[in-house]
């Protein structure tokens, strides 16, 4: 039903999650960053509560795992729920409940964790997990990559519809929010968004904190300024 990543970039401090589901637009319920703070990932029967509860604790002071046993005392319902996360140190953790539907696994590395279920085996986050530490580019293409690596170990037992690509630079509002609610092919089409997206997004982030010194905005009748 729902595979997802989360990842640090050490060099610039961004830090987001990559997300696909056979569901509709997942990211919607399922994807949490905060710049400065980290991204949490809400999956399986989800809550969209729990992404922003552990990152109010991240930011509170408390590490990913203290944060998710803290999420677990107070959840109920937690055996419905998967959930992973990352903080902006590189201190990564993940949660199965006991209900998580089908094959179910989670993986954690250096400033990352993966966690799917229903899925065609149990090595898929462990797949997405080592794509992430291989490359050393930009954080967006490292998410998509790794998404792509689980979706080629087997990914999930069935068909993928959405796809998600939520990133935190050091502004209040994500610097890439791309989605796609419902495709035969959510990757492919998240990946030829991102193209789009890349040489501009520092750009729109200009724009908001400096519209004076912005580049030109590219559309009919801008004369410049």
């Amino acid at each position: 039903m729902t595979l997802s990543i989360v990842g640090w970039c050490p060099r610039s401090g961004r830090v987001g999650m990559a997300i696909t589901s056979s569901s509709p637009a997942v990211a919607a319920r399922c994807a949490n960053v905060r710049a400065g703070v980290g991204a949490a990932s809400t999956q399986n029967i989800t809550d969209p509560r729990l992404g922003p509860r552990l990152l109010d604790l991240l930011e509170a002071g408390q590490s990913p795992e203290s944060a998710l046993e803290q999420v677990r005392a107070e959840h109920e319902l937690i055996d419905y729920r998967q959930l992973a996360v990352v903080d902006c140190a590189g201190n990564a953790d993940a949660f199965s409940g006991k209900r998580t539907l089908g094959v179910h696994a989670t993986a954690i590395g250096d400033g990352v964790a993966a966690a799917g279920n229903l899925l065609a085996h149990l090595n898929v986050p462990a797949a997405m997990v080592a794509a992430f530490e291989r490359l050393t580019e930009e954080l967006e293409p490292r998410l998509l990559a790794a998404l792509r690596a689980g979706i080629e170990d087997g990914g999930e037992a069935g068909p993928v519809h959405s796809a998600g690509l939520l990133v935190a630079d050091q502004v209040a509002w994500p610097s890439t929010d791309l989605r796609v609610d419902w495709s035969d092919d959510p990757i492919s089409e998240l990946e030829r968004i991102w193209l789009i997206w890349a040489p501009q997004w520092r750009d729109y982030v200009i724009r908001a904190l400096d519209p004076a010194s912005a580049p030109a905005y590219g559309v009919p009748g801008d004369l410049g300024r």
